[in-house]
Order: structure tokens, then C-alpha cells, then sequence
């Protein structure tokens, strides 16, 4: 992720950075101030698939809430204004009823969120990102680390877990009785 070499006399807010994205301008918002995005590549893009499938085949029958993939936007701070898009997040039914409509960013912080380390993300800054959810609210933050085919779990006032490719992502609160493979995060 690059921020913008101009300085802005004035920050940006969350309506410049939709009318920015019907322009093609492509990115986040990070205290009024815009971070642009690239494409993050083929095998990012299907991990957020494998994932988002695994998970819509568990939330959508049980009609535990809903789910969310990449350009979506979650709006986290007003003046300056912060909107934030995970590669998935969860909203519980609690949280977002099914049938909700959100035609801009959603203003409800996700019980869950997925992040996918992108090939330039330092292990510190996917960390910090993760730390970040968690610090506006988020439950679980799922970081996943396409180089050595791992999962870690950030939980609030737990430890990092760290699962590998032989491991299962379950026990997760907020999707009660889900479990995945890990190596099916990864493989085709």
C-alpha cells in the first residue's frame, strides 16, 4: 500500500474516496488521508475465493449474517475519516439483519475479519493491520500468510495462534461449530 506523495490541504472523506472509486481510483482512507491500492495477484485472489466459499457454505444455511469480500469498506472514524477493506469480513445477524441494505461503506465494525498478506506486506505491517481491527472491535483477525501456508488468529486478549497447512481453523466464536482445513485456504 503507497500513500499519496501530495499533501492534502484538506483530508479526504469517506464520500471523496467512493467518488474517487467510480473514477477508478482504488484504495483505503487512513485518517482522511488516501492509501492507494494495486491488484494483489492471482493467488491472493483465490485464497479470498477458497476462504469465502468455506464460509458462505457455513453462515449463509444457519443464517448467522453476512459476509463481505475486498472493495467493500468498513468506516471506522469520522474527521478525519478512516474506511478500512479487509479481504473478507464477517457481520453477525446481530450486528447486520439479513436483507440489510449498505449502499456505502458499512458504519458496523465486523465480528470477524480476513486478511490476506499480499506479497509486498511486511510480517509487521499485516500484524499491525490485524492489531488494528482488533482495536476498533473486531472479535477474530484472521491473517493469511501465503508463504508459509499459515493462519493466524488474533483474538482479542489472546495470544497469536499460529495454524499450519495440516492444522483446522476452528473454535471462532463468532461462527460457532465452523471448521476448515487449512490446506484447503491454499489449494485449488
Amino acid at each position: 500500500m503507497t500513500t499519496t506523495a501530495a499533501t492534502q490541504a484538506k483530508p479526504l472523506t469517506a464520500g471523496d474516496l467512493l467518488r474517487l472509486y467510480s473514477e477508478g481510483v482504488r484504495g483505503e482512507l487512513i485518517r482522511g488521508e488516501l492509501c492507494e491500492t494495486m491488484p494483489t495477484g492471482h493467488e491472493h485472489g483465490r485464497i479470498v475465493v477458497n476462504l469465502v466459499v468455506e464460509m458462505k457454505n457455513f453462515v449463509k444455511p444457519r443464517r448467522l449474517g453476512t459476509l463481505t469480500a475486498s472493495d467493500s469498506g468498513v468506516w471506522l472514524e469520522r474527521n478525519p475519516d478512516t474506511v478500512r477493506a479487509p479481504d473478507i469480513a464477517f457481520f453477525s445477524a446481530e450486528k447486520m439483519p439479513s436483507g440489510s441494505r449498505v449502499t456505502g461503506y458499512s458504519e458496523v465494525v465486523p465480528d470477524l475479519v480476513v486478511e490476506v498478506a499480499s506479497p509486498g506486506d511486511s510480517p509487521r505491517e499485516i500484524n499491525d493491520k490485524a492489531l488494528m481491527w482488533l482495536g476498533f472491535g473486531v472479535q477474530f483477525a484472521l491473517v493469511v500468510r501465503p508463504e508459509t501456508r499459515s493462519v493466524d488468529v488474533h483474538r482479542r486478549g489472546h495470544p497469536v495462534l499460529t495454524l499450519g497447512e495440516n492444522d483446522t481453523l476452528d473454535n471462532i466464536d463468532v461462527l460457532p461449530r465452523f471448521a476448515c482445513a487449512v490446506k484447503d485456504v491454499f489449494d485449488d
